[in-house]
C-alpha cells in the first residue's frame, strides 16, 4: 500500500514574524489524523499571503512532492490581500465548485458570515486541492461535511487507497 503524502499548507500574514504558532495547520493535522486508518504523511508549509507564493507551493506540492491531497487554510475571506482561492485558481487544471457550496452550507450552520468564505477546490494533475477558511473550528466543521467524498475522488484520480476510521467520518465509495 502506498503511503499517502498530504500537503498542508497554512496561509498567513503573520507566518513571517516569526513567532507565530499556526493552530490552523495543527488543526488540519489532527483532524486528519483522526480521520485515516492507512498510512499517510504531512508535508507542511506556512508562507505569507503572496499569491505568487501561494501558486509555487501548491504546484511544488503536487508536481515534486507527490501530494493526493493538498489542504489549505486561510486567504478565503474578502479582505484584499486574501488570494488563496485565485492561487488555486491558476495552478489548477479543472475546478471542484461543489466543496465550497458545501463548505459555507456547513459553515452557514454556525455563523452567517459564511457568505462571505470563498473557499474552493480544484484539480491539478492527480492532486486535489481543497482551500479551508482559518478557523480551527471552523475547519473541522468544514472537513466533516466533504471529506466523505475526499477518498473517492482521489481513488477516480488512481491516487494511494484512503482508509478511514469509520466511527469518526464514513467515507462514501459506490458499492461494487
Amino acid at each position: 500500500m502506498n503511503k499517502a503524502r498530504i500537503g498542508i499548507v497554512t496561509v498567513s500574514d503573520r507566518a513571517s514574524a516569526g513567532i507565530y504558532e499556526d493552530l490552523s495547520g495543527k488543526a488540519i493535522m489532527e483532524t486528519l489524523g483522526s480521520y485515516l486508518t492507512s498510512s499517510w504523511e504531512p508535508v507542511y508549509r506556512l508562507i505569507p499571503d503572496e499569491q505568487d507564493q501561494i501558486e509555487a507551493t501548491l504546484a511544488r506540492l503536487a508536481d515534486e512532492e507527490g501530494c493526493c491531497l493538498i489542504v489549505t487554510t486561510g486567504g478565503t475571506g474578502p479582505a484584499r490581500r486574501d488570494v488563496t482561492p485565485e492561487a488555486t485558481e491558476a495552478v489548477c487544471d479543472r475546478m471542484m465548485p461543489g466543496f465550497g457550496e458545501l463548505m459555507r452550507a456547513e459553515s452557514l450552520k454556525f455563523v452567517p458570515t459564511a457568505i462571505l468564505s470563498r473557499q474552493t477546490a480544484g484539480l491539478r494533475g492527480s492532486t486535489l486541492i481543497v482551500n479551508l477558511p482559518g478557523k480551527p473550528k471552523s475547519i473541522r466543521e468544514c472537513l466533516d461535511a466533504v471529506f466523505p467524498a475526499i477518498p473517492y475522488c482521489i481513488d477516480l484520480m488512481e491516487g494511494p487507497y484512503l482508509e478511514c476510521d469509520e466511527r469518526v467520518i464514513k467515507p462514501f465509495r459506490p458499492k461494487k
